[in-house]
């Protein structure tokens, strides 16, 4: 597959993706930062998360599991390096999985960790063009991915698409914090020291890209909102780290 294009897109608005890029220019900005970190990518989550991100990740793993049948499928979008598939993969050998990513080299991260489950898939594919049927998958997923897309409803409304009536879609994701009290720790944190963390000398550009993407993101709030005008019914969030990462979740109505 050849590096995402977007076809003459018009640039994204406020509530649907990033405010100082075009939608092309942040698909491409994207795929070059994580072709670049691919290899050092889950260390470095794990220094920048404190650890912590197990934990954020096993909440998803869990309700995403309760959330399908025996034999379903679920789609993970944005897969990345392969965590939250690989777990899904391996705490339920009856469901199909699929992970789903636009960069080769976080696949390739991710076959090495998870290519011998056989109830997983991995494949190269666009978030914004998912190439599913309709009503395809129990549940479907996106774990801090969906602020890097170029279009945050499109996105959410090609996994409303491709999860049958009934199924479950999440979202995992950084956000700025809703309590003003903690802000000025969180920037602090995330503007000057987390880039050091995760990319040090090196990269620390390209994990400047997490604190500006976070940023631009709508809050929780506003993603909910999106999340219902999609489509999705009994919306709801879950909150860690003072709510500087979110679980949202809803439900396709039958």
């Amino acid at each position: 597959m050849d590096k995402p294009g977007l076809r003459g897109l018009p640039a994204a608005d406020a509530a649907g993706g990033d405010k100082t890029m075009n939608q092309q220019e942040k698909k491409e900005h994207v795929y070059d930062v994580f072709q670049t970190i691919a290899e050092r990518y889950d260390s470095a989550n794990a220094r920048i998360s404190l650890g912590l991100e197990k934990r954020w990740k096993a909440l998803l793993v869990k309700r995403l599991t309760e959330a399908a049948g025996p034999g379903q499928k679920v789609l993970d979008v944005c897969c990345g390096t392969g965590d939250i598939a690989i777990a899904i993969a391996g705490e339920r050998p009856d469901l199909a999985v699929t992970g789903l990513d636009f960069s080769p080299a976080m696949l390739e991260a991710a076959r090495e960790k998870g290519g011998s489950l056989p109830n997983l898939q991995l494949m190269q594919g666009d978030a914004m063009e998912l190439p599913f049927p309709d009503n395809t998958f129990a549940a479907v997923c996106i774990s801090f991915g969906l602020r890097n897309t170029a279009d945050y409803s499109r996105v959410l409304n090609e996994m409303y698409r491709t999860v049958m009536p009934g199924g479950r879609v999440f979202c995992l994701d950084s956000f700025v914090p809703d309590n003003p009290m903690v802000v000025p720790a969180y920037e602090v944190y995330f503007r000057h020291l987390m880039p050091v963390l995760g990319g040090g000398r090196k990269y620390k550009k390209q994990y400047e890209w997490l604190y500006t993407s976070t940023q631009q993101f709508p809050g929780r709030r506003k993603i909910m909102k999106l999340f219902a005008k999609t489509g999705l019914r009994q919306v709801q969030s879950r909150s860690r780290m003072l709510g500087a990462c979110v679980l949202v979740e809803g439900t396709k109505p039958h």
